[in-house]
C-alpha cells in the first residue's frame, strides 16, 4: 500500500488556505472557484483549523448574521485531523471513517505540505485493486496456455 509520500507525489502538493480572520463569504468564493470542498485556515504558515462545506452549512446559521459579516475563525473547525508522509493510505483511511472527516491535511515537521481528501484515497485504492486483477488475470490466462 502507497504512503501518503507516494501520493503526494502523485497527486502534488497544491494548499490552497484562508485566514482565521477573514470573511466566511471570502472563504465560500474561493472554494467555488477552485472547484473544492476544504480551506485549511492557516496564521502565519501554521495550521489552527479546517473549514469545510459541512461547517459552513451546518454552523453559519446558527450565528444568525450575514456570511459577509461571519469571520471564518467563528465556524471553522479547530480539532484537525491530520497525518505525516509515512502514514500509508489504509491509515488515512482509518482516520477518516474513524474521525468522520473528509479531508487530512498533510503536516512535515509541523509544517502543512499538502492536503488529502477521501476521493484521493478512494481513487488510489481502486488503482491498487485494478492492478492486482489485471495481474490475477494475466496469470490466469497465463497458466492456461500452459
Amino acid at each position: 500500500m502507497k504512503t501518503v509520500k507516494h501520493l503526494l507525489q502523485e497527486k502534488g502538493h497544491t494548499v490552497v488556505a484562508i485566514g482565521p480572520d477573514d470573511s466566511v463569504f471570502n472563504a465560500m468564493q474561493k472554494m467555488a472557484a477552485d472547484n473544492i470542498g476544504a480551506l485549511l485556515v492557516m496564521k502565519d504558515e501554521k495550521l489552527v483549523g479546517i473549514l469545510t462545506e459541512r461547517d459552513f452549512s451546518r454552523k453559519s446559521y446558527l450565528l444568525d448574521k450575514p456570511v459577509k459579516d461571519t469571520q471564518v475563525k467563528e465556524i471553522m473547525t479547530r480539532q484537525v485531523a491530520y497525518v505525516d508522509l509515512n502514514n500509508t493510505n489504509e491509515d488515512c483511511m482509518a482516520l477518516i471513517t474513524e474521525m468522520r472527516v473528509r479531508h487530512l491535511p498533510v503536516l512535515d515537521d509541523g509544517k502543512v505540505i499538502g492536503l488529502l481528501s477521501i476521493g484521493d484515497l478512494v481513487k488510489d485504492a481502486i488503482s491498487q485493486h485494478q492492478f492486482v486483477i489485471n495481474q490475477l488475470e494475466r496469470y490466469i490466462y497465463d497458466t492456461r496456455e500452459i
